[in-house]
């Protein structure tokens, strides 16, 4: 490692946005773990992803009960909505899960509705 190349990296990390830099970090996980990026997901796509929760809310209106999480794989964002549920152990902000299921689009964005997920490490 050349004393140039630290230097450059270390300049990198001082002046660039951090959120930049977290969805690089983010995207890179996803990559070696072997999952789908978001940016490359089409509604009816059956995937699996890989990424972190950057918030959970609960709905309690009447018809539409359920937690809704905003999931980020350091590419895009999909929202996650568990119907029915109104609370989920470790399903929290931060979390690092893998997600599967079929990507849907609602209003434009991308959505899955309850989706298989496996949570990673601790919060």
């Amino acid at each position: 490692m050349t004393a140039g190349g630290y230097l450059k990296r270390l300049t990198r990390r001082l002046t660039e946005d951090l959120e930049q830099l977290d969805a690089e970090t983010i995207s890179k996980q996803s990559q070696q773990t072997g999952a789908q990026r978001a940016c490359d997901c089409t509604a009816g796509d059956e995937v699996t992803m890989h990424g972190e929760l950057r918030s959970v809310e609960t709905c309690s209106k009447s018809m539409k009960t359920g937690i809704v999480a905003e999931f980020f794989d350091g590419t895009d964002v999909v929202t996650l909505k568990f119907i029915g549920r109104n609370r989920i152990p470790g399903i929290e902000p931060g979390r690092t899960l893998t997600v599967r299921g079929r990507i849907g689009e609602h209003d434009g964005h991308k959505i899955m509705f309850n989706p298989y997920y496996e949570l990673l490490g601790e919060s």
